[in-house]
């Protein structure tokens, strides 16, 4: 079960950046990012006060147990998702997809997988390591593209490895969260990463305006990020953080083959053979 929540945790964040990705090329990337954690904060707060009001007794669902500490890490988590975003979302709409997403997992997965393994002492099965061993160049593998015509995605590269960075303080400090606290962290997570959002838009001279027509499939497409993240929570509370966020990063694969379809990017061998090695480690780790 830890496996299904976070591969259907890829699935919708894969569908979120892809979706965010086509608002980001029709308006500001920074409002997208912004109003895509507001419809998360809608959601949440609709979710507490219902189940709070229906004294719900489920994990996640329930509360008995509110602290400071889970409270600190959601709101570590809404730093790292909000710079995630925002960094995502310009390169997404700078650059070419299928090669903008999987780079902004390079350091979104190493970077827990390490601190999972090296700072929290976590042990996967010897299959379980296969996995993470070909998840890692699967997601290089998809990032490479030597073709002329592709050097405009430099920028938007540059902000996918920025954006890396900040999933990467988004999965560890979700793992760090008590469930006890139920949804109220993922909450607090939402508040902080719009507010990180507005600071660096407001550093960037941005002005957070999004057209009439983009704001409910921004508020949307936020709320379905949101859900994506409290699946991932839920993946971590009975799997190893290593696997756990190495199977909810596997997400690139959707945006990828989305672009290929609907926007008809053309990935080169090496990316395809990226995307095969990607299934491989997803099979590896679940049967790990």
């Amino acid at each position: 079960m830890p496996e299904l929540f976070a591969l259907v945790a890829a699935l919708l964040f894969g569908l979120v950046h892809f979706l965010s990705g086509l608002l980001a090329r029709r308006a500001d990337s920074y409002a997208v990012a912004a109003f895509g954690q507001l419809g998360g904060i809608v959601l949440m707060l609709a979710v507490v006060v219902v189940t709070w009001a229906a004294g719900v007794d489920a994990p996640l669902l329930s509360a008995p147990h509110i602290t400071a500490g889970a409270l600190g890490w959601g709101a570590v988590s809404g730093v790292g998702t909000g710079i995630g975003v925002a960094c995502l979302y310009r390169g997404l709409a700078a650059g070419q997809m299928s090669v903008v997403a999987p780079l902004s997992n390079v350091a979104g997965v190493a970077l827990p997988v390490l601190a999972g393994v090296v700072v929290l002492g976590e042990r996967p099965s010897p299959l379980a390591w296969l996995g993470v061993a070909a998840a890692l160049p699967a997601l290089w593998l998809v990032s490479r593209s030597d073709r002329p015509e592709d050097s405009g995605t430099a920028a938007g590269a540059r902000y996918g490895l920025l954006a890396g960075v900040g999933f990467a303080v988004q999965f560890l400090a979700i793992s760090r969260i008590d469930p006890a606290a139920g949804l109220w962290p993922i909450l607090v997570a939402r508040v902080v990463a719009t507010l990180t959002i507005a600071v660096m838009a407001r550093a960037a001279g941005a002005t957070l305006r999004l057209p009439r027509g983009l704001v409910l499939p921004s508020l949307a497409v936020g709320s379905m990020g949101a859900v994506a993240l409290v699946l991932y929570q839920a993946a971590t509370l009975h799997q190893l953080l290593a696997l756990a966020t190495v199977l909810a990063s596997l997400y690139p694969a959707v945006p990828v083959v989305l672009a290929i379809v609907f926007l008809h990017e053309r990935p080169t061998a090496v990316q395809i053979a990226g995307l095969l090695c990607t299934g491989v480690a997803v099979v590896l780790i679940a049967l790990g």
